[in-house]
């Protein structure tokens, strides 16, 4: 494990964030915003599924669900999200964010306009990345500007 997967969630997002600002107002100056934004996502998101099937291989997964779960301490860490849960079992899981400390960050940092991309971005391919038959469904986020994220994880039978 390296010393930044070491770190509370949120402090790596900084941390990245840091590192991807400077990358962002280049590729922005040299080929415009709408172009940076699409490689900046379609970047974030291949790591995330990388990531997502790592953290598969490392802690005997996919698990489904339940094992999902499991280590979603990880991005709670330190109060970086407020949540409630409203429905919850061996197929699906679903929850409010009401405080988003990850928000909150990229907007002090100036970055609030790439925060999705940095952050939200990742959610559902994380978890793709971690077991395939994992989808989410999310309507709207805070970092889009809404008073809460609205996440819906469920199971879906394998594709043949």
């Amino acid at each position: 494990m390296t010393t930044l997967n070491r770190l509370p969630v949120l402090e790596r997002r900084r941390i990245q964030a840091e590192v991807v600002r400077p990358l962002w107002q280049a590729m922005k100056a040299e080929i415009g915003e709408a172009g940076a934004r699409r490689i900046l996502s379609a970047a974030i998101v291949e790591a995330a599924i990388a990531e997502g099937r790592e953290f598969a291989r490392k802690n005997g997964g996919p698990g489904g669900i339940r094992g999902f779960l499991s280590f979603q301490h990880l991005w709670d860490a330190d109060g970086a999200l407020e949540t409630e849960v409203t429905h919850t079992s061996d197929d699906e899981h679903a929850y409010r964010v009401t405080r988003c400390r990850y928000a909150e960050m990229y907007s002090e940092m100036g970055l609030a306009d790439i925060g999705f991309e940095l952050s939200c971005n990742r959610d559902a391919t994380f978890a793709t990345g971690y077991d395939p038959r994992i989808r989410l469904r999310r309507t709207q986020t805070i970092m889009q500007g809404a008073d809460h994220c609205d996440f819906h994880y469920r199971m879906v039978r394998e594709e043949t």
